[in-house]
């Protein structure tokens, strides 16, 4: 009889969605469990759940059932399955739906004899690794022209609750120039996650993707397999077939209260809030996953990390920062210039991008910090300036026509926009730039314009 096909009654106990078995029942009949290893519940003679080994402490071993408990019997019977979990990488994936489990549930055509890898692997050795330097565009002014998303970086979203955080990742992966997109949804209500199907399959995009979904009705334990699942699949892609992989996660703080509630069902000693003292090695081992692979692909992780009462203290946004690569924050329906950063932008600024795309940023940046300040000062009743009133109009139309979610322009017609605002809100000596760049880009017919409008103002 082999390992996998012996059974054996030893449960001690059930607490929450957490079976403890006596390891001394499983080590009589020759078994020796392994962390992460796959077992089977069955009861009555079935199946009853999936479970993963936890934690193997002396003579218990700690199993995550999969399904839950409810309805479940100490009288069950555990059989070890000799396998840690597993995600299927063929090509048959492409368009399709998994669960917390890595098992379809699109109603499509089973995968039982695809090929599969093992997840939550080992992070890549660095001297496999290349420097980030290539740029992913999104054609979302916001992203591509003041915070450029870099191939192989880890970028969180921080967003509250009612924030379009999941339609602005929806539209990232739409739109990114990238090969394929691995989509993970952690606890989503269904809502959320027929959005990103439904978002995918419009746009055509779907035959690139793969998508793995919990959902919030479906059992905590699957949500902390979720990111391993979906970077397994990307870790393969880009490794062995040199693909471009952008891999979007919502939401992680999700993934982390997963954790949190599975820690205090084993009786682990909770740290800051409630959360494990691990969290940090938790969130660093999934987006550390994120790498440009020397000789093969990239893999480029983009996640959702929402701060319960717009607290970024809170331990879950704070220990991602520490973490990731900066954060785009999207703050009223908008992504907030002054909170996000793209730490590895400038490994793209002005190299792969035009020659003035540095420039034009920082000014862009500083007239809209100058022109918010005009604004109080307008608001407190103080008196404005010439100056100061063309910071207002800059502002307003500075919000309207970049900082809208639905705003689309590819970098360069983005780059050109910038330099019609300026052109149009301030005289040309007024701005602050490198004069080779004002006089390649500035727009000729707003020279044209000034003397119009200067010959109108000597007439009168």
């Amino acid at each position: 009889m082999t390992r996998e096909s012996t059974s054996f009654r030893g449960i001690l106990s059930i607490v929450g969605d957490i079976v403890e078995v006596d390891a001394q029942s499983a080590q009589r009949l020759g078994i020796l469990p392994r962390n992460r290893e796959l077992a089977m519940i069955e009861q009555d003679g079935r199946a009853f759940s999936l479970a993963q080994v936890a934690r193997i402490d002396r003579d218990r071993v700690s199993l995550q059932v999969f399904a839950g408990t409810q309805g479940l019997s100490n009288r069950a019977q555990v059989r070890f399955l000799g396998q840690l979990m597993q995600a299927i990488y063929s090509t048959n994936i492409f368009g399709r739906v998994f669960n917390g489990a890595g098992q379809p549930v699109d109603f499509g055509p089973r995968l039982d004899e695809d090929p599969r890898v093992e997840i939550a692997g080992p992070t890549v050795n660095p001297m496999a690794r290349i420097l980030a330097s290539r740029m992913i565009r999104t054609d979302i002014p916001m992203i591509d022209v003041f915070n450029c998303l870099v191939e192989s970086q880890k970028i969180p979203i921080f967003s509250v609750a009612g924030e379009p955080h999941n339609a602005l990742m929806a539209r990232i992966g739409i739109q990114a120039d990238a090969d394929v997109v691995v989509f993970g949804g952690i606890g989503l209500i269904y809502d959320d996650f027929h959005t990103f199907r439904k978002a995918f399959e419009d746009a055509g995009v779907l035959s690139r993707s793969v998508m793995f979904a919990n959902l919030a009705s479906d059992p905590v334990v699957e949500r902390t397999l979720i990111p391993d699942l979906a970077l397994a699949v990307a870790e393969h892609l880009a490794v062995e077939e040199g693909k471009r992989v952008l891999v979007l996660l919502s939401d992680m703080t999700a993934f982390a209260d997963a954790l949190k509630e599975l820690g205090i069902a084993m009786e682990h000693i909770p740290s800051n809030r409630g959360y494990m003292g691990d969290l940090y090695s938790q969130l660093a081992r999934r987006y550390e996953k994120a790498c440009d692979y020397k000789g093969a692909g990239s893999v480029t992780i983009l996640s959702v990390t929402t701060m319960p009462g717009n607290d970024v203290t809170h331990p879950v946004p704070d220990n991602t920062g520490y973490i990731t690569e900066g954060q785009f924050y999207l703050h009223d329906g908008v992504i907030d210039p002054f909170g996000s950063l793209s730490r590895l932008k400038q490994n793209v600024v002005g190299k792969q991008t035009r020659e003035d795309h540095s420039q034009i940023m920082n000014t862009m940046i500083r007239y809209y910090a100058e022109g918010v300040e005009a604004e109080q000062k307008q608001s407190m009743a103080f008196d404005l300036s010439p100056f100061d009133r063309k910071l207002l109009r800059f502002a307003t139309a500075f919000r309207e026509r970049f900082m809208r979610l639905d705003v689309q322009m590819p970098l360069e017609s983005a780059l050109d926009a910038c330099w019609a605002l300026l052109a149009e809100c301030f005289e040309r000596d007024e701005i602050v730039i490198k004069q080779s760049l004002k006089d390649t880009y500035w727009p000729d017919h707003a020279d044209d314009n000034a003397d119009a409008e200067q010959e109108l103002a000597q007439s009168s």
